[in-house]
């Protein structure tokens, strides 16, 4: 068996030797490298063949640039939905304190608006705290976190920002009983503030507005007066907003409006409310005369059985 030859035979020798092709075109590049370097004489050729190859490039970029896309596509997906969970995480974390924002900024707003009233009587004024409600369906009463201990008495005023709430009427050590004015024992002085006309508010129990009793038919007022206390009991000081009218009827025949308010104070919501101080004590109501004969009657007959 004949060895197969290393050389390629005669018939397929054609063209110079690799090394050959290798040195020529080292060379011819080389010198074109110069050439081009020296005096930019291929600056054409090289414009030309970019514009000829471009859209080749740009064809051959596309496959990689598809995926660069889907790959970032997928990225910002995977980013947004980081981010949109811990934005929810936030959210769920934060909610409760959200919830109890409006709250927190009424109270606020409330407790400065009786910061600023107890700076306008803040002689003798004590600030309570509503602890509950008393047991009785059928009165309109609160009990408060101060007592006798703060120096508080029965018959004092208990006002919020908005107006009158109601009076002490029982002081224990600690806390104190309030009977609301919507209470169907209890009654305010007020008069009309734009007209001045005079009255008492009366409650009228558990869902019923309070009213104005005892006033005639062609008493000046109207839906929309605003009642403030009159000061005429001793009880509470003149000028505090007691209610608003809502509602009057005068019927031909009767001898009195019937005449609805609305209380303006908070007496089923607030919190936080005022004791005044008791005003200043009223001089002694002077006797009538039917009054003072039947007490002059009474010394007599008295002088007479001790005699």
């Amino acid at each position: 068996m004949r060895p197969i030859p290393a050389e390629p035979p005669p018939f397929f020798r054609r063209g110079p030797s690799a090394l050959a092709r290798v040195t020529f075109f080292g060379l011819a590049s080389i010198v074109l490298l110069f050439v081009d370097a020296r005096f930019r004489y291929l600056e054409d050729v090289r414009q030309a063949a970019g514009a000829i190859l471009f859209p080749l490039q740009r064809l051959v970029r596309v496959p990689g640039e598809a995926l660069d896309s889907v790959a970032a596509y997928f990225a910002s997906k995977r980013d947004l939905e980081r981010d949109n969970e811990r934005l929810r995480s936030e959210l769920i974390a934060q909610s409760p304190a959200a919830q109890g924002y409006v709250p927190a900024r009424d109270e606020n707003a409330r407790l400065k608006a009786l910061v600023d009233l107890k700076a306008t009587h803040a002689e003798g004024s004590t600030v309570v705290q509503v602890l509950y409600t008393g047991r009785d369906p059928f009165a309109q009463k609160v009990f408060v976190s101060r007592g006798r201990e703060a120096g508080l008495v029965p018959g004092s005023a208990v006002i919020d920002e908005h107006g009158v709430v109601g009076q002490l009427t029982r002081v224990h050590p600690t806390m104190s009983e309030v009977t609301l004015v919507t209470d169907k024992d209890h009654a305010v002085p007020v008069k009309a503030e734009r007209s001045g006309v005079r009255s008492v508010l009366y409650g009228a129990g558990t869902g019923r507005t309070p009213e104005l009793r005892f006033t005639p038919p062609s008493a000046d007022v109207r839906v929309g007066d605003r009642l403030v206390t009159s000061g005429l009991d001793g009880t509470y000081p003149p000028g505090l907003a007691v209610a608003q009218v809502t509602r009057v009827e005068r019927e031909t025949g009767q001898m009195f409006a019937r005449i609805e308010c609305a209380p303006l104070g908070g007496v089923d919501r607030s919190e936080t409310l005022l004791v005044l101080a008791p005003p200043a004590a009223l001089p002694p109501r002077p006797e009538e005369p039917a009054e003072a004969e039947a007490a002059r009657k009474g010394g007599r007959a008295k002088a007479r059985r001790g005699g």
